[in-house]
């Protein structure tokens, strides 16, 4: 562990720690995205259980839909055990660079989403994936004319219905009616 790193200020949530795996301190993680490259690829962890410190990352794979990882002292089972439910935060900018048209599912989040005809559909507030793409999890309530979606919206993160993302504006233009 070590304390003496200043917390940055760009942390991203990246997953949670849901056990131990073995007997040797490693530790499961649940990542919040499918593509774990930028928690794979950071040296510092954050985590913030039992307070917000920095770990440093021996090892770390990918092990199915989790990581699995080695801690600097975390050197037992029971150590592991004890970072259950942990949050695990990387600095942003340790993210890897991304491609024309790709964005970090963190980067959405918040984002107004608007139809065609310029109708609000609400607000990005999550993201799932259903094997096949991305699914917006769009915040209705504010939105009248989607009280029929009873608050939320499912939009595919596909090019076929997202038009544009414009991350200055904070706004995703869609193909998508307010009644559907």
């Amino acid at each position: 562990m070590s304390a003496e790193l200043p917390v940055p200020d760009d942390l991203v949530l990246v997953g949670h720690i849901s056990g131990a795996f073995g007997v040797r301190g490693w530790v499961k993680i649940r990542p919040y995205s499918r593509d774990a490259d930028a928690m794979l690829s950071a040296k510092n962890w954050w985590v913030d259980k039992p307070e917000l410190r920095s770990i440093e990352r021996l090892e770390a794979k990918n092990h199915g839909e989790d990581v699995v990882a080695c801690l600097v002292g975390v050197a037992d089972r029971n150590a592991a055990e004890a970072l259950k439910g942990a949050v695990v935060s990387i600095s942003r900018k340790l993210f890897p660079a991304l491609g024309k048209d790709e964005f970090y599912w963190v980067d959405l989040l918040g984002l107004s989403v608007e139809n065609l005809e310029g109708q609000s559909l609400g607000v990005v507030r999550d993201l799932m994936d259903n094997g096949a793409h991305p699914i917006l999890r769009v915040a209705a309530h504010d939105v009248p004319e989607a009280e029929l979606h009873k608050h939320e919206i499912l939009i595919p993160f596909v090019d076929h219905f997202v038009k544009r993302v414009d991350q200055v504006a904070r706004t995703i233009q869609v193909d998508w009616g307010v009644d559907y």
